[in-house]
C-alpha cells in the first residue's frame, strides 16, 4: 500500500494523524543527515505492526512530502 506524508521535523514530540488519507507525521530529530527520515520509517513501522523493512520511501527522500510503500505481511 502507498501513502502520502506530510512530515514535520523538529517538532516538540513524535505524533502521527491521518486527515483524508493523508499522513502527517511529526518526528522529534532534525532533517539532516536522513535522520527524520529513519525516524518516519521507525514511526510508521511501529503504526502499522510492519518491520522496518517493510516501509520504503519511494518519492521524496529529500522533501517533506513524500509517498511512501508499506509491505504488509501476506498471511494478514
Amino acid at each position: 500500500m502507498r501513502i502520502k506524508v506530510k512530515v514535520k521535523p523538529s517538532a516538540k514530540q513524535n505524533k502521527i494523524e491521518e486527515r483524508d488519507g493523508i499522513y502527517f507525521i511529526w518526528v522529534k530529530e532534525k532533517a539532516e543527515k536522513g535522520k527524520a527520515n529513519k525516524k518516519l520509517i521507525e514511526l510508521l513501522s511501529e503504526y502499522f505492526k510492519v518491520p522496518k523493512s517493510n516501509v520504503e520511501i519511494k518519492v521524496g527522500e529529500r522533501s517533506r512530502n513524500k509517498i511512501v510503500e508499506i509491505l504488509k505481511d501476506e498471511n494478514e
